[in-house]
């Protein structure tokens, strides 16, 4: 199982170590994550689950596998800038979001629109296009780091073949054969 875990790269201490929690609680039980690869919240995700052993993947935004934060085992360059967000979020079975800035937005945007699970800890309140409503039931409250990823590993199981393919609300173009 993979688990994509999304954050800042500048958190208050008290989000990194949320971060760093979330990590520990991945590598422990054995659950690769994939994240932005570089500071804040993605440096305490790795570092976390490194020092339960575990596997970490970081996608990034530019073209140099060093970018890379020292607790990624597996960088992936893309050149992409934010465009890799959506990598990142389409590559976890569900997401962690732990607090965040815009760019952490975008992601839980993607991942909800995609029908990815996304278990917040200390992240956005989110309504549905502001009319106050909930988001919806892919849009999971945690309260702690083993909250988040037992919420995650349940939202993760019980994806179908079916959730885990993207939705486009229109059909795609055909594409004329020359």
């Amino acid at each position: 199982m993979i688990i994509a875990v999304i954050g800042n790269y500048d958190p208050p201490p008290h989000v990194y170590t949320l971060a760093e929690g979330v990590g520990k609680e991945l590598g422990r039980r054995g659950i690769t994550l994939v994240c932005g690869g570089l500071t804040g919240v993605m440096e305490a995700v790795c570092k976390g689950s490194k020092s339960e052993n575990g596997t970490t993947i970081g996608i990034l935004p530019g073209g140099s596998p060093h970018t890379a934060n020292e607790w990624v085992d597996f960088p992936v360059a893309t050149n992409m800038g934010f465009a890799r967000n959506v990598a990142v979020v389409s590559t976890g079975q569900a997401v962690i979001a732990v607090g965040g800035a815009f760019g952490t937005l975008s992601e839980i945007a993607y991942a909800l629109s995609y029908g990815i699970p996304v278990v917040s800890l200390n992240s956005w309140p989110l309504t549905r296009r502001g009319d106050g409503l909930p988001v919806g039931d892919n849009y999971i409250i945690a309260d702690d780091p083993v909250d988040a990823v037992d919420k995650a590993v349940v939202a993760a199981l019980a994806r179908t073949d079916e959730t885990q393919t993207v939705a486009f609300s229109e059909p795609l173009p055909e594409v004329p054969n020359g």
